[in-house]
């Protein structure tokens, strides 16, 4: 349980820093014979902080009951 909490702290701060993340993508739009046209397209995909914010506190939960000893 406890690497469980690192990864979602540390993936909910990156969330929080970056915000998102992007990637290309690669349209035929025309094509005549031997000729093509391609248009690269940028795509953003947002993340919103209160995910980032979700993961962080549930990532800090995962650590306090993974930490304590049972009885």
């Amino acid at each position: 349980m406890r690497i469980a909490g690192i990864i979602l702290i540390v993936l909910g701060v990156i969330g929080l820093v970056v915000g998102g993340f992007s990637y290309t993508t690669r349209r035929d739009t025309v094509s005549v014979g031997p000729l093509n046209a391609t248009i690269t397209q940028r795509e953003k995909v947002p993340i919103p902080p209160i995910l980032g914010g979700i993961a962080v506190v549930a990532g800090i939960a995962l650590l306090v009951v993974g930490g304590r000893k049972k009885s």
